[in-house]
Order: structure tokens, then C-alpha cells, then sequence
């Protein structure tokens, strides 16, 4: 059984960094593709984020292009965001996701519990 454990949410002022880590735990993880989503208060989750575990390729959701960035430590099976420059809109519960199959093949397979990331204006 897969496990994503995140961390490193908190309150932060709009301008700031914040880097969440989500890292895996499992007898046998071998991800396609790993990656974030947030839900924002009173709405939807949404898409952030993702890599290619093999290749590294990323995506973007366009709102966090320039700001956020996605990186890999495959020897631990850890997942990082770096997020610059905050906005208040950033605020909400980031999930760290991992899927098995490719990015548009599959879904999403394994969910972390999240990690609430607050931006105050």
C-alpha cells in the first residue's frame, strides 16, 4: 500500500516562499507521473502541478507558470513545490498526488491528506 505523507504548509504573507514536500512510502512505488492539486475554500480541487518520474518533464496550471516549481528526489521518492511570490489566491489545501499510469492515461492513484497552505494579503 502506497502512502504520501506533505508537509511544510503554513501562514505566510503575499510576496513570500513556501516549499511543500510530500514524500512516498510503499513496498513497491513506481509512479508514472507524481504532482500537487489545491482546494481552495468553497471550491473544486484544481490541478497545480506534475512531473514525469522517469523524464521530469513538468506541467503548469497557467495561474502558477513563473511562480511554482516542481521537483523530484527519485532516490527518496519525495515530491517538492517551490512556491514564490504567494498571492492570496494560492490559499488552500495542497494535495500531493501520484499515478501509475502516464499523465492523460490514467488518473490519479494515491492521494496524500494535504497540507494547508494560508497567503494573507
Amino acid at each position: 500500500q502506497v502512502q504520501l505523507v506533505e508537509s511544510g504548509g503554513g501562514l505566510v504573507q503575499a510576496g513570500d516562499s513556501l516549499r511543500l514536500s510530500c514524500t512516498a512510502s510503499g513496498r513497491t512505488f513506481s509512479p508514472s507521473f507524481m504532482g500537487w492539486f489545491r482546494q481552495a475554500p468553497g471550491k473544486e480541487r484544481e490541478f497545480v502541478t506534475l512531473i514525469r518520474w522517469a523524464g521530469g518533464r513538468t506541467n503548469y496550471t497557467d495561474s502558477v507558470k513563473g511562480r511554482f516549481t516542481i521537483s523530484r528526489a527519485r532516490a527518496t521518492n519525495t515530491v517538492y513545490l517551490k512556491m514564490d511570490s504567494l498571492k492570496p489566491e494560492d490559499t488552500g489545501v495542497y494535495y500531493c498526488a501520484a499515478g501509475r499510469l502516464a499523465w492523460g492515461d490514467g488518473g490519479v492513484d494515491y492521494w496524500g491528506k494535504g497540507t494547508l497552505v494560508t497567503v494573507s494579503s
